[in-house]
């Protein structure tokens, strides 16, 4: 056995590549907010419910489908996912009804399952040293925010360019080229004998007992909760809130003139800010307390929102709180997905974290959800904001008695 394994491997440059592809377009959607909504005449409720349920169908798909990629293979696992992801973005630029989006978006969710976190994170955990793992999980989390980068800036671009549904077209051909990187994807099987005999069923029936993996499935809602309300609507909230950019300022001088532009760019300084805070909080998660550092990040969170949301709404504190939140956006990954692997071993760590990811995107749903149904009704998002900050300070409390040690078998 070598003495020091790399960090870079294949398996890790391809399980980047496709998250950071699925995450743009993903991260994509709160542009289109706007557009879809005032071509049809639709109340903002009804494309936030669209992707309500599609942060919904993400979160019952990764469980399924890291159970599917354990039982038949990583791989047709991520083809599936790819061509699923397609078909809801094509059936999606035919639809004009509300009702036709919400159907079309579930196949979006389980697309964006096949090619996300749970099943490529389980495989680049899998190839990676244990030396290097709590790094290695970081940096396929810190793709998913380099996507996030680009996603919203690059669909506003396009949309100045041509239609909503031509975007989305676009967006299919982009998801099905990344299975390109496929070949790459092969990891190895645990070498623990006593993992490898366990049934998925003895796993399971383990992790359902233990305390501790209630409390991590309950924390992890707030982070869906935050993050799927500020994916979905800050671009509009930015557009509609935020006062005006001033010319001769530094952002109209670089060409961000509109409140509409800044909301996009908003969302790629997030995943920008993300890159770093993400990698750091691998690099501490292999050092320090996982679940300690899970609540402080959540309380970083709680603080962050709470002060933005009291302070006048202007292009400078839309920057600084999307430099500071995205510090904290996807930090919480790397730390969720180690400690689970750290707790329960690697062999059924993509049907385990898929479990607990299911809580997330039940937060992610209310917090979209909510987000197009409160606005509706009180033409702000003052109250669905606040909520966010109640169930962040619930996730930091709830963390902290999670017993970090592993589970023997009985």
């Amino acid at each position: 056995m070598p003495k020091s394994a790399p960090l870079i491997t294949p398996v890790l440059v391809a399980g980047c590549t496709i998250i950071l592809i699925s995450f743009a377009i993903r991260a994509s959607f709160g542009v289109f907010q706007i557009p879809i909504a005032t071509e049809f005449n639709w109340p903002r409720a009804e494309f936030s419910l669209a992707i309500a349920i599609q942060n919904l169908a993400w979160g019952i798909g990764q469980p399924l489908f890291g159970a599917l990629a354990e039982k038949i293979g990583d791989q047709k696992a991520i083809i599936l996912g790819a061509i699923t992801y397609a078909a809801g973005l094509v059936l999606s630029s035919f639809a004009v009804t509300p009702e036709a989006h919400q159907l079309y978006e579930i196949l979006v969710g389980f697309g964006i399952a096949g090619t996300g976190f749970g099943v490529i994170l389980a495989v680049v955990g899998r190839a990676s040293s244990d030396e290097n793992r709590s790094m290695s999980l970081a940096i396929a989390t810190a793709a998913g925010s380099a996507g996030q980068v680009f996603g919203a800036p690059l669909a506003e671009f396009l949309l100045s360019l041509m239609t909503w549904q031509s975007v989305f077209l676009i967006f299919a051909a982009v998801i099905i080229a990344v299975l390109a990187m496929l070949p790459l994807m092969r990891a190895p099987a645990p070498v623990d004998r006593t993992v490898i005999e366990e049934s998925m069923g003895t796993i399971l029936n383990r992790a359902f007992r233990d305390p501790s993996f209630t409390l991590i499935f309950l924390g992890f809602f707030s982070c869906g909760y935050q993050l799927g309300f500020i994916t979905a609507h800050f671009p509009a909230f930015v557009t509609e809130m935020c006062g005006p950019i001033l010319p001769g300022g530094a952002l109209h001088n670089i060409g961000i003139t509109t409140t509409s532009a800044l909301g996009a760019v908003a969302i790629s300084v997030i995943g920008l800010a993300n890159i770093a805070g993400t990698l750091t909080a691998g690099w501490l998660g292999k050092r320090y307390s996982k679940k300690n550092l899970l609540a402080a990040i959540y309380l970083g969170r709680t603080l962050v929102a709470a002060a933005f949301i009291m302070t006048p709404i202007t292009p400078a504190t839309v920057l600084l709180f999307s430099v500071t939140m995205g510090s904290l956006w996807l930090a919480t990954v790397p730390l969720t997905s180690g400690l689970i692997a750290h707790l329960y071993g690697l062999r059924y760590m993509g049907t385990l974290y898929g479990i607990v990811f299911f809580s997330h995107q039940l937060g992610s749903f209310m917090g979209v959800w909510l987000g197009g149904k409160l606005y509706d009704l009180h033409g702000d998002y003052s109250v669905v904001w606040w909520i966010g900050v109640g169930v962040g300070a619930f996730s930091a409390i709830v963390h902290l008695p999670v017993k970090e040690r592993r589970l023997q078998a009985a």
